[in-house]
Order: C-alpha cells, then structure tokens, then sequence
C-alpha cells in the first residue's frame, strides 16, 4: 500500500485514434453503478471500471439501509409524518460542518430517490422496527437509525425514523439486491463494464481539465479519452499506510469494514488532479452494545465512575465519546432485570455483583464514584429525567435489582469496527472542487470517495452512505453526461 499520488499523464500522450467515450466510471458499488445508469440514461457513451471480477464493492457488504425521508411511502404506510424540512433540520444540525446546498438537494430529493430506487426493481417493506438495534434482524422497512430522538436534536427537528431496509433478512449483504439490479438496468441502459480493470492514471490537458484515464488489465494497459470521468472507488480503511497518516483512531484494534480494494486509491486519483480532500481525519467507529434493547436502559460509565454520553445514541455517536475516554475505556452497568449477556456477542460481558460498591471495587473504579453516579441515574431515572446527558424517557429506567451485571466497552476488548468518511471535496452535482475554490473540469467523485453528508461517527446515521452514495452518484453521472450532450 502506498500514500503517493498517481502521475497525471498529460493529454498530448493520446493517440488520435484512442478509445473514446463520454464519461468514464471508475468503480462499480453502489455510487458508480448509479452515475453510470443515469449518465446512460441521458444519453451519454458509458465506460465502467471495476477493479474486481464482480460488481459491489464494499456495498455488498452493508446491511441494506438507506437513509431517506420527506414522506416515503414507507414513512406514510406506518403513519411516521415526516417532511424535507425536518429532515434537513436535522441533518444541519447532526452534520460536523453542514454543506447546506447538499443536505437541501438530499432532502428536498429524497422522495423522488426513494422511487428511484424501487423502481430498480424491489420494493421496500411497509412495516416499523420499533426496537433499538443496528439494524433489523428481518425485513421491516424503517427503524431510527440515527440520533432524532436524542437530546439535544429531537428538540432541533421533529424526529422521525428514516432508515429504510432493502427487503432482506439479517445485517450483512442486504445491499447485494441493489447492486444486482443495478446491473442489470446498467446492461439494459447499454453502459460497457469491464471486470479485472483498474484505472491506474488521470489524463488531464495543459488547464488541469480531466479528458481521459489509464487503465491496467492483467498484463494489458490502455488509455481511454472521456469528457466526465467519474471516481467512486470507495474509501481508504484497507491502506494502512494512509489510515496512520490521516485517521490514526482507524488502528490494529479496530476491524476494518472494507473490501480489499478500499485502499484509497480513488482519492489519490483526486487529489492528483488538484482536488482537494475534506475531513480524512475522521472515522466511523462502533460497538453495538444493543440487542437486547434493555440494556440501553442501563448506564455507561468510563475509568473515573463517571457518565460521559446518553446511553439512547446511535451507537456510532456512543463509540465516538468512548474513544475520547481516558485509554478509550468504558463499562456498560445494568441491573438484572435489564442485562441478558447470552445475547452480548461483539461486548464482553466481565461478571455480576451483588452490590454496587463490590462492582465498584472488582473493576477498580476510585472508591465512591460510581455508588454516587447510580444514585443519581437513578433517582432521576425514577422520574423519567436525566438533566446530564437529556437521555429519552423511553429508555429510562432505574437500576436498582442486583445482582448487577459489567460489559467492557473498551477498545480492545469490545469488537469496534469501523471505515472512513474523508474524501474529495465536490459540488452538489459531484465535481471535484480544488482549495481556491474551482472545480477540477471533467472530474467528479462519488461515494466513499467523496467528502458529503456523512462527515463524522458522532452525527453518522446508518444508511448515510448508500443513500448519499447513490443520491449524488446519480447526480454527478447526469452532470458528467451533459458535458458531452449536443449544444
């Protein structure tokens, strides 16, 4: 693995008679399969490059969720009211460093996405999940999957649930149908994929606009000409090299959520041309504490005997605050009418007390800190409060029947698993932005590849990537397409 930028080979090395098409995609999940169908779909000659002998990437990883909202029809069909505004509200103010015109288009095009979507080929399910979990272990169509009911955003927007499930059962590869019927529509549309072919280079003019890309087969190289190129090769987790460079938490602790070919390559490729990278430095990082929800009753504590996050967050926002620990140290405490450590496989649950001070004591907290921390958890809890940490009513509840039980949330101990969020910076249609401000011509990025919405792990909500990822692939394959369209 490497940090350095691939050269930029100049335009004048095309031959006259070099392949040629209208826009080049380069990568085929969920981000890059989008831009090229809606490219094809105006009209535009389509390339795509996918570095493996199948299409996916780290989407077909994912567990299925795409966060939209606005009024879907699954949001209508469960009786969950929910408009454009709220949502954009919350998004602003969920989001590190708020790209308003983004969130806007995301929002106020949500719906339409939403359609977009089915019309792939499946359908979401028209039912809740109301449990907190990360994600729902059948085909229920919405659950929250983020932090709109946790204080202080549920008083900033009217929450709603906006995680929307691909009609698949369980937590991993749910994304694969999507992916499938990507490809299949991007075969009817007439989009050329070439399998086992990495884009290694950026061809670019003597004004720094972007006219062609290199490629690798095997043994066999070439060389393309294209009007748009489109980068959605994923993130950077899997290069360890740029992870110590730019997101040091991402560590040897941590599993990566990765395929073998999120090694940042595509960024590198951007930032060759000029544009310029936002937010490396932060990571998604979590450790589901939760099924049973129960446990998100009980209270989190950190190496002083001390609460430091509302127990109800999305469980990225808790694993933020828990790295930011002394030693990225913390302990789930619950009571025994809320603990269930049978179903605690990613959480190691350490052992049970018959009291609060002998628990106390056995996991060497200083002598009095956490008898008092429980004290008044609980007094508050028992009157549906928590002035600290704003914590919902719904998941109050006061620890009070021993024996009580310790799960380790510590790094290291817990399983934390997590990606990147960085990328290059672009315009609401996807073009590569470079530092003054200009767009690179003829370059776009989409996807993990991409700085969007999702910008940090304490204001992530699960389905943020493939929704933005899909949303703005589709809108930087139109963008690229119209470079090419007849005047």
């Amino acid at each position: 693995m490497t940090t350095a930028l691939p050269d930029v080979l100049p335009a004048s090395g095309l031959p006259a008679d070099a392949e040629e098409h209208d826009v080049v995609v380069i990568g085929f999940g969920i981000a890059g399969g989008c831009a090229a169908l809606e490219a094809a779909r105006a009209g535009a000659r389509v390339l795509l490059l996918e570095r493996a002998a199948v299409a996916g990437g780290t989407t077909c990883m994912a567990g299925g969720h795409f966060y939209l909202g606005g009024g879907t029809a699954v949001q209508r069909a469960t009786g969950h009211d929910d408009s454009a505004e709220e949502m954009y509200k919350y998004l602003v103010a969920n989001s590190l460093d708020p790209e308003h015109d983004k969130i806007r288009a995301y929002c106020d095009g949500s719906v339409e996405h939403f359609d977009w979507l089915e019309a792939l080929g499946f359908e979401f399910e028209r039912s809740f999940y109301p449990e907190k979990a990360v994600i729902q272990p059948g085909t229920q169509g919405l659950m929250y999957t983020g932090n709109e009911k946790v204080f202080p955003y549920r008083d900033q927007a009217v929450p709603a649930p906006r995680g929307h499930k691909v009609p698949v059962p369980g937590d991993t590869e749910g994304a694969r149908i999507v992916v499938d019927l990507l490809r299949q529509r991007c075969e009817e549309a007439g989009v050329e994929v070439r399998y086992e072919t990495a884009a290694t280079n950026l061809v670019a003019d003597e004004a720094g606009a972007v006219v062609g890309v290199a490629w690798r087969r095997f043994a066999e190289t070439g060389l393309v000409r294209a009007r748009g190129v489109v980068v959605a090769a994923g993130g950077f987790v899997a290069n360890a090299e740029m992870v110590a460079e730019h997101t040091p938490a991402l560590g040897s602790k941590l599993f990566p959520l990765a395929s073998t070919y999120d090694d940042g390559l595509g960024i590198r490729l951007g930032a060759s041309a000029g544009a310029e990278l936002k937010h490396m430095d932060e990571p998604f990082i979590t450790a589901p504490f939760y099924p049973p929800s129960s446990l998100v009753k009980g209270l989190i504590v950190n190496k002083d005997g001390q609460r430091f996050v509302a127990e109800d967050s999305y469980h990225a926002r808790t694993s933020y605050h828990v790295m930011a620990q002394r030693d990225s140290a913390a302990y789930l405490i619950a009571d025994s009418d809320h603990m269930d450590e049978q179903t605690m496989p990613l959480v190691k649950f350490l052992d049970g007390y018959e009291t609060v001070a002998e628990m106390e004591a056995g996991i060497g907290l200083p002598a009095g800190s956490l008898v008092a921390t429980m004290a008044r958890y609980n007094e508050h809890a028992a009157r549906g409060e928590d002035p600290d940490f704003g914590k919902h009513p719904d998941w109050l509840a006061p620890q009070t029947t021993g024996p009580w039980g310790v799960y380790d949330l510590s790094l290291g101990v817990a399983l934390y698993a997590g990606f990147t969020l960085g990328g290059i910076r672009t315009t609401v249609d996807g073009e590569a932005v470079r530092p003054d401000g200009s767009v690179v011509p003829g370059l776009y990025a989409a996807g993990a590849c991409a700085s969007n919405i999702a910008q940090d792990g304490q204001g992530y909500c699960s389905g943020t990537q493939l929704g933005e990822g899909s949303f703005f692939g589709r809108r930087a394959g139109r963008h690229a397409a119209a470079l090419s369209a007849p005047v």
